[in-house]
């Protein structure tokens, strides 16, 4: 099975190269912007019909969060209208997509795990922009799975994990939010996740939600990181309220994974063992 991997050098797609390498089923071709720009219709027709692929799998996203409330329309062209690209280019080849998306799509005020068909409500351009995405890619195209994700870190690129690793070895304390409530979700996990959709035979179209299992503040996260690697520094509990920032975020945004769970079998790690793992590779 021939595949395309999009921005292939942030986390997830890092994730997936190394999750794809051993699986000699696959043949994935792994492209960044500069490689293949998505934003261009032109480009990806061309692409496509150069390179016939079966499933594309959309990791490419502007994803800094509090840029975007100031860069809209980049945002936009990224996280809405090159989604609606592929869309339009994968329906034309014949091509099923994966594409990921955000627990940003939602308020942040529910009180319970958000289900696939919850109202969206996003309070960010970066969310706006990640559901309108989600709108224009299955109006164009139907073989397509979307799986929303959060709190996304790695060993690669830049994400919470490294920066409070970095934080650790420069000040003797911080202060970090806990009434902001979610699951951290490490990009391996998700990676592996996405390799099992890609290999089953049941392809079934939709939305999907995957995070690590279990739930977590910013500062219990903040806490377990230094725990598992053993760092001294001191964690003060601080109100979203204290952290002002450009971009709201979502201060509830635990979602239910039983759909991706029932669907393709996929067992999904607690979220401070898959930490553990990842701390261990840094």
């Amino acid at each position: 099975m021939k595949i395309l991997v999009t921005g292939a050098y942030g986390q997830l797609g890092n994730a997936l190269q190394r999750e794809l390498a051993g699986d000699n089923n696959i043949e994935a071709i792994f492209t960044d912007a500069d490689s293949l720009d998505i934003t261009d219709p032109t480009a990806l027709d061309r692409f496509f019909e150069d390179n016939p692929v079966e499933i594309v799998v959309n990791c490419a996203a502007y994803t800094a969060v509090d840029k975007a409330e100031s860069d809209d329309l980049k945002a936009a062209a990224i996280n809405t209208a090159a989604v609606g690209n592929l869309g339009q280019a994968a329906s034309k080849h014949g091509i099923k997509v994966i594409h990921i998306s955000t627990d940003y799509v939602f308020s942040g005020e529910s009180f319970r795990p958000y289900k696939e068909n919850d109202e969206p409500y996003p309070q960010s351009i970066y969310g706006r922009t990640k559901l309108e995405g989600e709108g224009l890619l299955t109006s164009f195209c139907k073989d397509t799975i979307i799986i929303r994700t959060a709190w996304l870190y790695s060993e690669f690129g830049n994400n919470f994990v490294k920066t409070m690793l970095r934080l650790s070895g420069e000040r003797d304390e911080i202060n970090v939010v806990s009434d902001q409530i979610g699951s951290p979700t490490y990009a391996g996990d998700l990676a592996s996740a996405i390799h099992t959709i890609i290999s089953d035979k049941n392809w079934q179209p939709g939305i999907y939600h995957f995070t690590n299992e279990g739930v977590a503040s910013w500062y219990d996260f903040t806490k377990a990181i230094f725990e598992i690697s053993e760092k001294n520094t001191r964690v003060n509990p601080i109100p979203t309220a204290q952290y002002p920032t450009p971009a709201k975020r979502p201060l509830y945004s635990v979602l239910s994974k039983n759909k991706i769970k029932q669907n393709y079998g996929i067992t999904i790690p607690y979220w401070r063992d898959s930490l553990a793992e990842c701390l261990k590779k840094l």
